[in-house]
């Protein structure tokens, strides 16, 4: 032992991965459960593809106080299992989850036995990120169980290696969106809104959703959705969120504003114009979405929108007494609906670890 009481100091100081494998090696079996957060997509602009394969995007993240539940089991031993109960839920690696394990301990040379278990809350394919929030939270229990903590740039590096909406769940709160969407940039965050989230049991597939947008584009007559257009499309995108955050239509920042600053950001986000493309392609596909997106409106909701490609259609409300009821109605109608509120940054990162096993 060294003189300063820790085993091997010297020879870790040489190697400092070295000393993080011994520490891991050394660890006792523990678990970690984790609140795994959705979100919504305040605004979605589709741009041209790139040389990647991957389209352009442009997008406002924004979490929400619903949630999946993730426990992460690390033990001595070698593999990786992941257990839910939901059968769309693939339990081999193609799993985000599995992914990101796989990720984590060879980024870091350890060998260890990860059970990850999936208390599944959110929709499959529903358009809120479940999946990349629960690879998210895979990580962030791994680094907790194996007491250790990956630089900011590399946790980045292996979120956006697993998927494009990994990297905002790295973030919380109001979140920029650029690249494929996995260029995040953290924004002021906007005040808790009330929120109606209706998820209908149908599933959109993301791929064959932007595979629909390419045969659109194709037969767009005035090449708006290609090209030099798309890109001026999505630039146009761009400077209406950047309105609508911090300029507004009435030309008064609606944070320095008199009033409710949530009233006036409501206002403006519709005075603004933001849309979702991927509801030209989606409700042709599913014309039930479209009519999920008439009865939020028709319940009072201030802004509508599919999140992501879908299925999930969500209201924002002036109170959270309007979102309770409008759940209701929807709920009276046979639509699936649940009334919850946007998640800003602190208290995201705050509630994430209060999940219980």
């Amino acid at each position: 032992m060294a003189a300063d009481g820790r085993t091997g100091f010297a020879a870790s100081q040489r190697n400092p991965a070295t000393q993080v494998r011994a520490a891991i090696y050394n660890l006792s079996a523990m678990a970690i459960s984790l609140h795994s957060f959705a979100k919504i997509n305040l605004g979605l602009a589709i741009g041209p593809r790139r040389e990647d394969g991957f389209h352009e995007l442009r997008t406002v993240y924004q979490t929400i106080a619903l949630s999946d539940r993730v426990r992460v089991e690390v033990a001595r031993g070698r593999g990786i299992e992941v257990r839910c109960a939901d059968p769309r839920v693939p339990e081999n690696d193609s799993n985000t989850c599995h992914r990101m394990a796989e990720l984590v301990l060879a980024t870091l040379g350890a060998q260890r036995r990860v059970t990850i278990h999936i208390d599944k809350c959110l929709p499959v394919q529903g358009g809120l990120g479940a999946a990349s929030s629960n690879a998210a939270a895979t990580l962030f229990g791994l680094e907790r169980a194996l007491k250790t903590r990956l630089p900011a740039a590399e946790r980045m590096r292996l979120a956006a290696a697993v998927g494009s909406d990994v990297p905002l769940f790295l973030v919380g709160g109001t979140v920029l969106g650029l690249g494929r969407g996995e260029e995040v940039y953290p924004l002021e965050d906007l005040p808790p809104l009330p929120c109606v989230v209706a998820t209908p049991g149908t599933s959109v597939s993301t791929p064959q959703a932007f595979a629909d947008w390419d045969k659109l584009a194709e037969t767009d007559p005035a090449g708006k959705l290609t090209g030099g257009a798309a890109s001026d499309r999505i630039n146009a995108c761009s400077h209406s969120m950047v309105w609508w955050l911090s300029g507004s239509p009435t030309g008064v920042p609606a944070r320095k504003r008199g009033g409710d600053r949530a009233e006036a950001l409501l206002l403006d986000l519709v005075r603004t114009g933001i849309e979702n493309d991927f509801e030209q392609v989606v409700f042709p596909q599913y014309p039930e979405l479209r009519d999920v997106k008439s009865a939020l409106i028709a319940s009072g909701a201030r802004y509508v929108s599919l999140s992501g490609s879908g299925s999930a259609v969500y209201g924002l409300y002036g109170s959270a007494a309007a979102a309770k009821k409008a759940a209701a109605r929807l709920k009276q109608q046979g639509i699936p609906a649940l009334a919850t509120r946007t998640l800003p940054r602190r208290e995201y990162w705050k509630r994430m670890f209060t999940a219980r096993p």
